[in-house]
């Protein structure tokens, strides 16, 4: 009986998937030409226009009723925007993570996801905005924004549409924020709150800052949409290589350099709270919109399509991991389904307003199946111990959807993708590689120096009493 229950869930999963597939296929290959609207300027002219004015090389009344200075509207969706991102770190990714580890290291968890946005803004106002989107070279911008110097609510530019320059560097402050943050979800439980943070100084400045002006600056070596002379011509919308990539492949090096829980593959390590994870899920997907959407610094057609995208890929990606788990586990977990739309979200990232909604789909069940093989079998294959899966959700994820990127960008989408489509998938391999390789050495090397210096882990007598008393002087649960 049981067998042929099993049986049956199989089959039923196998058609629900083929017919998925099947359809968002046809859907893709007959998809009719879109009907006829006003004609809205091309990036490049936007782009043109701005430079232009910016420079004071066409101050016309022509040119100034283009760029009429920050505009309420779009100023308005940035500081949305920023807000949710904000919201995606505290609480979101702070519950989802706290949830997930034993109740005697959640404060500790809460406290570096905290302990992070606060350290990471400081930087960004004192030199990290600078290094990220000053001119500099092709690898990192200067100090000509040191201390936010110049960077004013009445001046526009930074962000290449009507939008604040302060407004720009408060957007991608958020991202700052969070990009950190998601490793800890790989030493969670493990690592002294001072070498969290001693870690996430030497990080930003030798990854993150590097790889933020590389990819979304002007001059970057990466930045394949604005620089024509770009070494790599790879595009990342919201973060694939910047944030996920960075973030995923550091925190797997991290955690194997910092070595296993105490006990881990001996002792059960369950979640103390699905609850929580399951709210924090839910924040993250709704601050993810600010996310990707805001990514069109605009609220335009662009925008529209990046929260389209980003909605069907994570809905069917935490539908898709679910389904696996049913038909390969036996059952479908309240963690399988956060984890699917998780993964759903980071792999949609990059292409999000690049893609179509029907790629969308196809993009949603393959983040539904590829990270959740990485989860389930690969981290007990090559027995690291990534506590709460950064690297199989957002390093493999993150790849992927780079990747995938390339693949179903489409110039109908977005008409940057245009003189950039051929050749495309060779750019974003390349932006892949050079991110692993960069992000893997650079952690590896910093690791190493906190370890040598003042050490990563506390001693076996704190973790095994959990980190929150220890560390933090409380306990999340009284009684």
């Amino acid at each position: 009986m049981l067998k042929s229950l099993h049986r049956l869930k199989s089959l039923v999963f196998g058609a629900l998937l083929v017919s998925v597939l099947a359809c968002a296929s046809g859907l893709q290959a007959q998809e009719a030409a879109p009907a006829a609207a006003p004609a809205e300027p091309t990036i490049e002219q936007r782009l043109a226009d701005l430079e232009a004015y910016v420079n004071n090389t066409a101050r016309t009344p022509d040119v100034a009723s283009k760029i009429p200075g920050p505009g309420p509207g779009h100023n308005a969706w940035q500081m949305v925007s920023t807000a949710l991102v904000i919201f995606m770190t505290l609480p979101g990714l702070a519950l989802f993570y706290g949830g997930l580890v034993r109740k005697k290291n959640v404060l500790s968890v809460l406290a570096q996801c905290m302990g992070v946005a606060g350290l990471v803004t400081i930087l960004w106002w004192a030199i990290g905005y600078s290094l990220a989107f000053g001119s500099g070279n092709a690898f990192i911008g200067d100090a000509t924004f040191a201390f936010l110097k110049g960077v004013e609510p009445g001046n526009v530019g930074a962000g290449y549409y009507w939008i604040s320059d302060s407004m720009w560097a408060m957007f991608q402050l958020s991202f700052a924020i969070i990009t950190p943050a998601l490793i800890v979800g790989a030493i969670a439980e493990r690592m002294k709150f001072i070498s969290v943070l001693v870690f996430v100084t030497l990080w930003m400045f030798a990854v993150y800052f590097p790889f933020a002006h590389m990819v979304w600056s002007g001059t970057g070596f990466m930045s394949g949409i604005l620089n024509a002379g770009a070494g790599i011509k790879a595009i990342d919308f919201a973060g694939g290589t910047v944030v996920h990539m960075t973030s995923g492949w550091s925190a797997l090096v991290l955690c194997i350099i910092l070595g296993k829980r105490n006990g881990f593959g001996k002792v059960p390590m369950p979640p103390h709270s699905l609850v929580l994870c399951t709210v924090g899920t839910g924040m993250l997907w709704v601050g993810w919109y600010g996310f990707n959407a805001g990514s069109a610094l605009g609220a335009d057609a662009i925008a529209s399509n990046a929260f389209a995208t980003t909605t069907l890929a994570a809905a069917i990606a935490g539908f898709t991991w679910g389904m696996a788990e049913w038909v390969l586990k036996g059952h479908p977990s309240v963690l399988g389904f956060c984890s699917g739309i998780v993964a759903g979200l980071v792999v949609i990232t990059p292409g999000a307003g690049f893609v179509s909604m029907n790629s969308a789909v196809l993009i949603g069940v393959l983040a539904g199946i590829v990270p959740f093989i990485a989860v389930s079998y690969l981290k007990k294959i090559l027995g690291y111990d990534d506590a709460l899966d950064t690297f199989g959700v957002h390093g493999v994820g993150g790849t992927m959807g780079a990747i995938l990127t390339g693949v179903f960008a489409d110039e109908k989408i977005n008409s940057v993708v245009g003189p950039l489509k051929e050749g495309l998938v060779m750019a974003q391999l390349k932006a892949c590689a050079l991110t692993i390789v960069w992000s893997v050495v650079a952690t590896a090397i910093i690791a190493l120096i906190v370890k040598a210096t003042i050490g990563l882990r506390p001693t076996p007598e704190v973790e095994a009493a959990g980190l929150d008393t220890s560390e933090h002087g409380e306990e999340g649960y009284i009684g």
